[in-house]
């Protein structure tokens, strides 16, 4: 039997590969307590479970998909960003932020980008591949597992606003969505996730049928199809007036706003007339509108709008469209800010794999840890 990663499996699934091995049921809820309720991963470790289980479990699962490589701490205000580590050697950068006793994990979805938007860093990659569900898991488990040993926090959220596009590996996100809302895991409310995408019609209409009331957001950054065409070349492909139909279904089916994400370029996007299409964009769906302030990376050719630019394009959208929010940036002095996260090649920096995932063994490239 192919080893599949014990991370990436939901609860019926465990149930049911466990039961073809001849153990009842409940002891898939046994598993994803030591999993998630004592973030162990290593099967020998399971006391409550008998010997030979844990053997078949190893027999079974992959326990170690990812691994943190490096933790760097903003000086500024406390954010964290993590280097994840993953088995072929690629590695993917996720964000731990706080404010006001919450915490907020930023996963990736992918190593890489393809969409190749120009006020990204991570779009300067490429596209290595997909993660998978264990591994897009793991990070949030990786997070929660720094959170509890450390920091006091009142809730946590996830958004997959991380490295990659999340609608665009839709098989592996909904799986990940899905286990870190089940009760008898992380247990995170589907309202405490959001997916933040560039905008992919079909891919919102399939979280919108998901069943889970996960956030939307969109990146928009341009009211105005052609500027938005050359910030962002997937809009060629899927104009924004098609992905705010789709948002607008979104939102009547799940009954939720959507966040219009707007990255504030200076002497680009920052104009009254980019106010005015963005006000009149905004009527057209229950949502509210969050302004970022663009974070700068080597080799970009933007910069931020001035203080007074923020502060008219805030104030117009203030009184013609609907809820408003500055959102500050977290963690600029470490590159885990909005638009910065960037990992030349995908590679892993060099050093041996073997640190500890959570309680897990230490993991080798070559053998299966269990």
């Amino acid at each position: 039997m192919a080893k599949t990663d014990l991370l990436s499996f939901t609860l019926e699934e465990l149930e049911e590969t466990l039961q073809a091995e001849g153990y009842p049921g409940y002891r898939a809820r046994q598993v994803y307590s030591w999993l998630y309720g004592r973030r162990v991963r290593d099967p020998s470790e399971m006391k409550n479970l008998p010997k030979a289980l844990r053997v078949d479990l190893s027999e079974i699962a992959d326990t170690i998909s990812v691994t943190v490589g490096s933790i760097r701490t903003s000086k500024l205000d406390g954010t964290k960003k993590l280097t994840i580590r993953l088995r072929d050697g690629l590695a993917v950068e996720s964000v731990l932020m706080f404010d006001e006793g919450k915490a907020t994990v930023c996963a990736s979805t992918q190593v890489g980008c393809a969409l190749g938007c120009s006020f990204c860093a991570t779009g300067r990659m490429g596209l290595a591949r997909n993660l998978s569900t264990g591994e897009i898991v793991g990070q949030v488990l990786e997070a929660s597992a720094m959170l509890s040993r450390g920091a006091s926090v009142s809730r946590t959220n996830v958004v997959f606003m991380g490295m990659g596009e999340p609608l665009a590996n839709t098989a592996a996100l909904f799986k990940a969505i899905r286990i870190l809302n089940d009760p008898n895991g992380l247990a995170i409310g589907a309202r405490r996730m959001t997916v933040s995408t560039v905008g992919l019609p079909a891919g919102i209409r399939r979280l919108g049928k998901l069943g889970i009331q996960a956030g939307l957001a969109i990146s928009v950054n341009a009211a105005d199809e052609e500027l938005r065409s050359e910030l962002m070349p997937v809009n060629r492909r899927h104009p924004l007036s098609r992905v705010i139909d789709a948002a607008s279904d979104y939102a009547a089916g799940t009954r939720r706003r959507v966040t219009l994400e707007y990255v504030l370029l200076g002497g680009v996007n920052d104009r009254k007339k980019d106010a005015v299409s963005l006000a009149a964009l905004a009527r057209k769906l229950p949502c509210k509108i969050n302004i970022i302030e663009y974070n700068a990376f080597p080799g970009s050719v933007f910069r931020p709008a001035t203080p007074g630019s923020l502060a008219r394009f805030r104030d117009y959208l203030y009184d013609h469209a609907p809820a408003v929010m500055v959102r500050r940036s977290k963690g600029s002095d470490i590159d885990a800010a909005c638009g910065q996260l960037h990992i030349p090649n995908g590679r892993a920096p060099r050093g041996s794999w073997g640190k500890r995932g959570l309680r897990g063994k230490t993991a080798s490239p070559r053998k299966r840890t269990v």
